[in-house]
């Protein structure tokens, strides 16, 4: 059984670091999920996804107290039913469409959060947002060249995936601030909630298919549950709850470049001068949101704090166990 840290073993890393964490890994993650839909359907891999997820996490959960487990089911229940739909339209949608065409308009939720978040929250962004948001749109347009091509229904799919993303991180952010939540306990609960309504939709429209046995399909499923949920998930929820939906959108808009990256490295796909320009333009954004306070950026003391939570991280490893579990993530 993967046995998993204690809470105050978990490095304080800044929601800066965890949301570029998060970002390269998404970004990796669309050629992972064309591979494991060659073999199932997406509500099948959604269930899988989420409800591997969610029996990794059940020992921990267990052993939160009664009282915040019941708040955390609060708070899951409507932030589940945000997440079942982006990933019923972002996972079909990666299905019916290519992985540039899915990066650049997944990455238009940079646009759509910030008068969501205006409307919302009546907080209007600041100027430097919007400068960012457009500077890393216009990136992701020369990085993926989606201009090549007209849309179709995956593309369809992706922009109501990119609209859902932008509401689903003010309703997080607007349930979670000030709250006391153990964020792994809400990925949980998230995961189970998730998964089972895949699975029932898996059920109700046509039955359940025999489980593939190739290991491929079963590598990129690991993959998928342990780092593009879990981790991914539990990262989010942590730093939602730390900053704006605004520049959450902005440091998670950075998916490209790392899928672009990953397909470069890994795949061995050429990527042109255009497309590292782009690829230059998101990073920049990026960075620019997540500097120190005092250097004119919105992250206040995030990069000064980084090195200290990597080093926490180099001191889990060597002394695993030393530390006491407490209530909150």
């Amino acid at each position: 059984m993967i046995r998993l840290p204690s809470a105050t073993a978990l490095p304080q890393l800044p929601p800066a670091v965890l949301l570029l964490l998060t970002a390269a890994i998404w970004g990796s993650s669309y050629s992972v999920v064309k591979t494991a839909l060659a073999w199932y359907p997406v509500a099948g891999v959604i269930a899988i996804r989420f409800l591997l997820t969610a029996l990794v996490l059940a020992p921990y959960w267990l052993r939160l107290p009664a009282a915040q487990r019941r708040q955390t089911l609060a708070l899951a229940v409507p932030t589940s039913l945000g997440l079942l739909a982006i990933f019923f339209a972002e996972t079909a949608g990666v299905a019916h469409t290519s992985a540039g065409n899915a990066a650049f308009l997944i990455s238009l939720c940079l646009l759509l959060t910030l008068p969501v978040e205006w409307a919302w929250f009546g907080r209007r962004p600041a100027a430097r947002l919007w400068l960012a948001a457009g500077v890393s749109l216009l990136g992701t347009w020369l990085l993926t060249d989606v201009a090549a091509g007209g849309l179709n229904g995956g593309d369809a799919l992706m922009l109501l995936a990119a609209l859902l993303r932008a509401f689903q991180g003010c309703l997080t952010t607007r349930l979670l601030r000030g709250k006391s939540v153990d964020h792994l306990g809400l990925t949980a609960a998230q995961g189970l909630m998730v998964g089972g309504g895949a699975l029932a939709v898996l059920v109700f429209t046509g039955g359940v298919p025999a489980l593939p046995t190739v290991g491929a399909f079963w590598a990129a499923l690991m993959y998928l549950t342990l780092a593009c949920t879990l981790f991914a998930f539990w990262a989010m929820n942590r730093a939602l709850a730390q900053s704006s939906p605004t520049q959450v959108a902005l440091l998670l808009g950075s998916e490209p470049l790392w899928g672009a990256l990953f397909a470069v490295l890994w795949l061995g796909e050429p990527l042109g001068a255009s497309g590292w320009l782009g690829g230059v333009m998101i990073a920049g954004a990026a960075l620019w949101v997540s500097v120190p306070a005092g250097h004119g950026g919105p992250g206040g003391a995030a990069l000064a704090r980084a090195t200290l939570g990597l080093r926490r991280w180099a001191s889990i490893v060597r002394a695993p166990g030393r530390r006491r579990a407490r209530n909150e993530v």
